[in-house]
């Protein structure tokens, strides 16, 4: 909330989207949260919306007629959350008319997948790393519930974000039994 940025390591079901949400909710501008699987996608924009925020989602699976729409409503501010694939944020004009609105947050979900330590690297997530030239002073969320020290590390450097604060959760489970 207060602007800077976060590693955050929470276990899946933890609340981790909360931790974007709210400051992104509640901070000037549009949230802007980069997500590689579109299914969760999706249902966090459905989710959203039920509640009567208006969320809205690129990438590659929408047709034609669907991202223009959410084109049109972002070009008009009408969106408070934008959940976007990281291949769809980097390709040619997205981050351009991006860097037009204004974003109260920027949100990396399964931060992990930048870590060529990690169990799901993707090149795509490297590319994220001159995120804060394209929008300066806006506040960086990193968001995992699979990161060793290692992996931590290289988050923080891949992202370009050495004086990031790092909140962690229990990742105990009293619940699970094995």
């Amino acid at each position: 909330m207060a602007g800077g940025d976060t590693l955050v390591l929470m276990p899946t079901g933890g609340g981790k989207s909360v931790r974007y949400q709210l400051p992104a909710l509640c901070r000037p501008g549009m949230g802007l949260v980069v997500s590689p699987p579109i299914a969760p996608m999706d249902d966090q924009v459905a989710a959203l919306r039920q509640l009567g925020l208006n969320a809205a989602a690129l990438h590659s699976e929408l047709d034609g007629d669907e991202a223009s729409r959410v084109r049109a409503d972002l070009f008009n501010g009408r969106i408070d959350l934008l959940y976007v694939s990281p291949e769809r944020l980097l390709s040619p004009g997205t981050l351009d008319r991006l860097s037009r609105q204004q974003i109260s947050v920027i949100a990396i979900d399964e931060a992990h997948c930048i870590s060529a330590w990690g169990h799901e690297f993707r090149p795509e997530y490297r590319a994220l790393e001159p995120l804060p030239q394209h929008f300066p002073d806006v506040p960086r969320i990193a968001l995992t519930a699979a990161a060793d020290p290692r992996t931590r590390s290289d988050i923080l450097t891949a992202l370009a974000m050495p004086h990031a604060t790092v909140l962690s959760a229990s990742f105990h489970r009293p619940n699970l039994m094995i």
